[in-house]
């Protein structure tokens, strides 16, 4: 059981954890005990540790209430502009830590479970990650929603609430096996189902046109069911709402169609209406155009529409009384901002209600939904582009498929008269591709349906106005934008690395976890060196607990004292995992070739999951754990070299991970990264990192300078020069003789010796059609992790650099992003306001909150 922290530890850590006052902390076994009775029915002789962990779940989460009912309240009565973050993803990991750190409530939680008995670790280690992301993409939608509750901001995340997330993911004789991720097997404590707001949606049927207007009918209907979780900024009283629609079955359904014979199987034929929010769909960066993937993304889109009109007609403003009906204000009020094109049915479905349903004129509903509309992009691979085929949107969504055309003809009829007889454009820019199957280009649409259109890294964003979307920047260069991302600092800083919180803290306040920028003061501590001592010995820790951790669970023993290499993300050639490997093997050889040389000893970290159907991906995670075979059971290289394949890669295991290493890898091909975060995440966390000048990391070096990171390879010129000269990859098989041999063993079977042709697509795929250029970093990529070997037996001047890199971070803040979305896409105004919670409340005995007056919950909700 963890030992509760000393008074003068207590002092040190009030800062960042809170103040465990006894009041609070009486109060806080009170409604633990209170919740293990009334609400989990048990006592303290047959209570179970999730039983324990649901009691304490709901302790933190009645905090949370009072707050959550005066925000929402706030804005009905102020009635700001809101924006509604609309994303398929949603990877929010763990949320009872993270609720504990933005309510202050951390330490008082501490002290109430240690005189319980308990054990807090145990305790957390008990609550499911809510998987419902695939990575970067998702995860960033969830660093989104914490700082626009932080900032201030009037917001709400929209999504679906799937039943399964991203895949568990087992290691099973070096493969990767999959399993369905249940996580709501248990029940999830910080959701609250809202069937009061359950929205009807509609699919298939066909389109009449009267002279009243057109109906879309004979449709079939799926009910949407809402679930909202708070989303609480840090400390500032202020909670927003998440809200994940769940598919239902309306009663009726099928009924009708049966006489009583068939009246089992038509219940049992519900199920198939509920698939719609069964599972996410495990592709990072792939577009798979299958129909219930298409039904998914119309089903978050429809409801979400209909929630965002009926909260804008019922909101204040001036009068209870009256409902705002005139609905060409709307932009004023309402911003919707598109996480990749997955929502953008948006765009046809707000056209479908303003027109068919409002009878607004097409003008007025254009320059509404384009006013109201805007589009991140996230990537610019284009297999990962989404072009659905149009028979599919036909049958599907056949309304929608018209207003589509419609929107591309008036697109088109602009183009053309702006550059008339240039057919070659038109065919370019059109919404619909005609070249074999008709498709509908979703990335077109989002660009002409909204008023800005951004990337998510300036060198991703000068790509997509140069190349991928030059056509659309010629015609509205306006448009276009950047937002270079950012994660917020509570997780990923003050949750998961408290050490490093505290001794930051300590030399300049606590102030930089609400503006990261104040980070850049802590270079005057360069060379100070306790600061230096204590970044050192904060590293040390975190690493001697996770390599605790990996014996435990991984069975496997690593030296603390090596450099932890470490190299998480989905598995995908563009990220270059394979480089990775060629360099382990590189070392591995080396080594061996001179045993008495004194090498930096490493351990060598990659982890992540791949696609199920990526058979190059899951190839890739074979590969590394069969180099680590060899490797790790290698007398000659003892514990100087090791290889661990990190399984089931997730939220709350890079958690863990990132505060442990010392190296990150972002290795991807320059120009094929829009971003990543990963890298922002391990460089607050004081790890340095080795990589290309692709996606932010170009802006990391130029906050901290070239010289405090590791960057190797091509820029994004040099590969474009190297596509018109053509990649020949048996040129540098044949001129770098450690490569040649590094192939030949992998090719001949060396770690695979029971079946020596294992791994002869992966080297068919290197030396033949390698899209991402691997050998052609190789030899830049050996000698860069020469560099890092040397640096890191000067334990001094490693740790100087690793201070360079916290003290320039402060610009990957998503509270930075955000706030530049508020200002510059949604007009919106950050505020550090603390939203009062006392006034409609009175405290009662319990310590729980309870209103005394309260609006209507239609009006707030």
């Amino acid at each position: 059981m963890s030992k509760p922290l000393t008074d003068q530890e207590k002092r040190k850590q009030i800062s960042v954890r809170g103040l465990a006052g006894v009041e609070n902390v009486a109060d806080l076994k009170i409604n633990f005990n209170r919740h293990l009775h009334f609400t989990l029915v048990k006592d303290r002789n047959v209570a179970t540790k999730r039983d324990y962990y649901f009691a304490l779940a709901h302790t933190v989460r009645d905090h949370l209430v009072g707050r959550w009912i005066r925000t929402q309240q706030h804005y009905y009565e102020k009635d700001p502009k809101r924006v509604y973050y609309l994303s398929l993803e949603f990877y929010m990991g763990r949320t009872l830590q993270n609720t504990m750190v933005n309510l202050a409530l951390e330490n008082a939680c501490d002290e109430a479970i240690y005189q319980l008995g308990l054990d807090m670790e145990e305790l957390q280690d008990m609550e499911e990650d809510a998987g419902l992301g695939n990575g970067g993409l998702g995860r960033l939608a969830a660093c989104f929603l914490d700082s626009m509750a932080t900032l201030g901001l009037a917001a709400y995340g929209y999504g679906i609430r799937y039943e399964f997330g991203i895949f568990n993911q087992k290691v099973v004789n070096g493969w990767q096996v999959e399993e369905a991720d249940d996580w709501l097997r248990y029940g999830n404590p910080w959701e609250k189902a809202r069937p009061e707001y359950m929205r009807p949606v509609h699919f298939y049927g066909r389109v009449e046109h009267n002279p009243d207007g057109v109906k879309w009918v004979d449709t079939q209907v799926i009910l949407a069911l809402p679930y909202d979780t708070p989303v609480p900024g840090y400390r500032n009283n202020i909670v927003n709402t998440m809200r994940l629609w769940s598919a239902k079955a309306p009663c009726e359904f099928h009924l009708k169609d049966f006489n009583v014979g068939g009246y089992i199987q038509a219940v049992l034929d519900k199920n198939l209406a509920e698939n719609i929010s069964r599972v996410l769909y495990p592709n990072d960066n792939f577009f798979e155009g299958k129909e219930l993937r298409l039904k998914q993304e119309y089903f978050v889109v429809a409801a979400t529409l209909q929630d965002i009109i009926r909260r804008f007609k019922a909101s204040k403003f001036g009068s209870t009384e009256v409902v705002r009906m005139d609905l060409t204000t709307l932009p004023d009020k309402v911003a919707i901002q598109l996480n990749d094109t997955h929502p953008a049915l948006a765009i046809p479905e707000l056209m479908r209600i303003l027109m068919d349903d409002e009878k607004l004129s097409w003008d007025t509903a254009w320059d509404i939904t384009v006013r109201t509309c805007a589009y991140t992009n996230h990537t610019v691979l284009p297999e990962a582009l989404e072009r659905w085929p149009v028979d599919l949107f036909q049958n599907l969504l056949p309304r929608h498929l018209e207003i589509t055309y419609e929107i591309n003809q008036r697109h088109l009829e602009r183009i053309s008269a702006l550059y008339p007889g240039d057919h070659d454009r038109l065919r370019r820019m059109s919404l619909i591709e005609e070249c074999g199957q008709k498709k509908i280009n979703m990335a077109h649409l989002c660009i002409v349906g909204s008023h800005a259109v951004n990337g998510v890294a300036q060198i991703h964003s000068d790509i997509i106005k140069d190349t991928v979307f030059k056509d659309f920047y010629d015609v509205d260069p306006q448009k276009f934008q950047n937002k270079t991302n950012g994660i917020t600092p509570r997780r990923w800083l003050v949750m998961c690395n408290p050490g490093l919180a505290e001794v930051i803290a300590e030399r300049i306040g606590e102030d930089y976890i609400r503006d990261l920028s104040q980070l850049k003061s802590l270079l005057k501590f360069v060379d100070d060196d306790a600061f230096i001592r204590d970044i050192a010995k904060v590293k040390q820790e975190n690493k001697m607990k996770f390599a605790v951790l990996l014996e435990e669970q991984c069975k496997v023993k690593i030296n603390p004292n090596s450099m932890f290499d470490v190299h998480v993300k989905r598995i995908h050639e563009y990220k270059r995992q394979l480089l990775n490997c060629l360099h382990i093997i590189t070392l591995y050889n080396r080594i061996k070739k001179e045993p008495n040389k004194a090498w930096t000893p490493r351990t060598i970290m990659i982890g992540g999951k791949a696609a199920p159907g990526y058979h190059t991906a899951k190839m890739i995670i074979k590969l590394i754990t069969a180099i680590g075979e060899v490797v790790n059971n290698d007398s000659v290289v003892g514990d100087r070299l090791k290889v661990i394949f990190l399984e089931n890669y997730r939220v709350t295991l890079a958690e863990k991970v990132i505060p442990a290493a010392d190296l990150s890898e972002q290795i991807s091909t320059a120009g094929t990264e829009a971003s990543g975060t990963g890298n922002m995440k391990f460089m607050l966390n004081g790890a340095l990192t080795i990589g290309t000048m692709d996606g932010a990391n170009v802006e990391m070096a130029e906050e901290v300078g070239e010289e405090n990171l590791f960057i190797f390879g091509m820029r994004v010129k040099d590969v474009e020069a190297l596509d018109k000269k053509g990649y020949d990859a048996m040129e540098y098989y044949n001129r770098i003789p450690e490569l040649k041999q590094v192939i030949d063993q992998i090719s001949g079977g060396f770690f695979s010796p029971g079946e020596p042709d294992q791994f002869k697509d992966i080297v068919k795929m290197l030396m033949r059609h390698d899209r991402f250029k691997v050998f052609a970093d190789y030899e830049d990529y050996i000698k860069c992790q020469e560099k890092v070997s040397a640096l890191y037996k000067n334990t001094k001047e490693w740790t100087k650099m690793v201070i360079h890199n916290i003290a320039g971070c402060g610009k990957f803040s998503s509270d930075r992003t955000i706030a530049q979305y508020a200002r510059e896409i949604w007009g919106m105004e950050p505020i550090s306001l603390k939203v009062l919670i006392n006034t409609p409340f009175t405290r009662i005995a319990s310590g729980l909150l309870v209103i005394c007056h309260i609006c209507s919950a239609e009006k707030m909700s």
